[in-house]
C-alpha cells in the first residue's frame, strides 16, 4: 500500500537536459564562490579567545547576544556552560587586540544594562581543526568516494557507480557553495551535517537504483528512459514520506534549536532538498546518458556441468 500512489508514470527524464545545466551552473557558481569568498571559517577552525561569565540570575542569551553586536561582536557564539547563570562567550581573533583587551570590551557591554556580571576566566584557544586534520579529512572524503564507486560498481553496475560518485560531489560542492555564497559560518557541526547530507543521498540513490535494475530485469519492454521514468515515479512515494518527515525534524531544529545549530539545520535542510533532487537528475540522469541497457543488469547465467555435453544415445 502506497500513501501517494502515481497512477502514471512522470516523465522524468524528459527535464534531465534542464536539469544537468542548471545543477551546471549552480557546480560552476559554487566553485567560483568558493575560490573567491571562500568559506566563513568558525571559531572551531579559526581558534579564538574564550571568555566565561557568570550571572546573578539565570542569563537570557537571546540579550547577551544583542549586548554584543552592538558593540562589534555579532560573530560571538554565546552558550550556557554549566548552568543557566554561567555562559560562555568564544570570539574569533582580532589582529593586534589582546586577549584581555577583548575581555574588557565584553564585561563593559555585559554590564552597561545594570546587571551584575561577574568574569569566571578568560584565555585564548587555538583551532580544534588544524591544517594537517584538515587535509586528512580531505583525503578521507576522496577514499571514501572512492570506495562507495567501487561498491556501486560491484553491487549494481559501472555506470550506477560513477552516477552515484558524481551526485555526491554535486551535493557536497553546492552546499559548500550555499555557505560560501551567503557567507555563513561553516564550524564542525556544519561539517558533521555535509557528512550526513552524503549519507542520506547515497541511501537515496541506492533505493532508487535498486529499483531500476529491478525494473530492467523485470519489464520485457521499453526503453531505458521508460523503464527510469517507471522506477522513479514507483520510489515518489517512499522518498515523499522520508524527505517529509525528515524535513519536519529540521524544521524544529532551525527554528526552535538556537543560534549553537543553526548552521547544522541549514545544511542539513539544504542537503535534504539537493540530495533528493540529485538522486533523480544527476545519479539516473549519469547512467542513462552512459548508455545503461537491460543487457548490462542481467544476472549472469551460469551453465550447468555437463550441459555441453551430447546426450546420451
Amino acid at each position: 500500500m502506497r500513501v501517494f500512489d502515481f497512477d502514471k508514470e512522470v516523465r522524468f527524464m524528459s527535464l534531465r537536459w534542464p536539469a544537468l545545466i542548471f545543477s551546471t551552473l549552480l557546480i560552476l557558481g559554487s566553485i567560483v564562490s568558493l575560490a573567491v569568498n571562500q568559506l566563513n571559517w568558525g571559531l572551531d577552525f579559526t581558534g579564538g579567545t574564550v571568555i566565561e561569565v557568570g550571572y546573578q540570575q539565570p542569563a537570557k542569551l537571546a540579550q547577551v547576544r544583542q549586548q554584543l553586536d552592538e558593540v562589534g561582536f555579532g560573530d560571538a557564539v554565546v552558550q550556557n556552560f554549566g548552568s543557566s547563570e554561567d555562559v560562555l562567550i568564544r570570539l574569533a581573533p582580532r589582529e593586534g587586540v589582546k586577549s584581555e583587551t577583548l575581555g574588557d570590551q565584553v564585561m563593559a557591554a555585559l554590564r552597561a544594562s545594570g546587571e551584575q556580571v561577574d568574569m569566571r576566566r578568560i584565555e585564548f584557544v587555538g583551532p580544534q581543526v588544524g591544517e594537517e586534520l584538515t587535509e586528512q579529512g580531505g583525503l578521507a572524503m576522496l577514499v571514501a568516494l572512492i570506495c562507495i564507486l567501487m561498491y556501486v560498481a560491484m553491487r549494481f553496475e559501472w555506470r550506477f557507480g560513477l552516477g552515484s560518485v558524481a551526485a555526491l560531489a554535486h551535493d557536497v560542492i553546492i552546499t559548500l557553495g550555499l555557505f560560501s555564497i551567503l557567507q555563513l559560518e561553516f564550524d564542525l557541526t556544519v561539517l558533521a551535517a555535509v557528512l550526513a547530507v552524503i549519507g542520506y543521498s547515497l541511501n537515496d540513490t541506492i533505493v532508487v537504483m535498486d529499483r531500476i535494475r529491478e525494473n530492467f530485469r523485470k519489464l520485457r519492454k521499453g526503453e531505458p528512459e521508460e523503464i527510469i521514468n517507471i522506477s522513479l515515479t514507483q520510489t515518489m512515494s517512499r522518498t515523499i514520506i522520508t524527505s517529509g518527515t525528515t524535513l519536519l525534524v529540521l524544521l524544529a531544529l532551525f527554528f526552535k534549536g538556537g543560534a549553537l545549530i543553526h548552521g547544522f539545520a541549514t545544511a542539513l535542510l539544504f542537503g535534504i532538498f539537493i540530495g533528493t533532487y540529485s538522486s533523480i537528475y544527476i545519479a539516473s540522469a549519469v547512467a542513462m546518458m552512459l548508455g545503461i541497457s537491460k543487457e548490462d543488469l542481467m544476472p549472469t547465467e551460469v551453465e550447468k556441468e555437463g550441459a555441453d555435453q551430447d546426450p546420451l544415445p
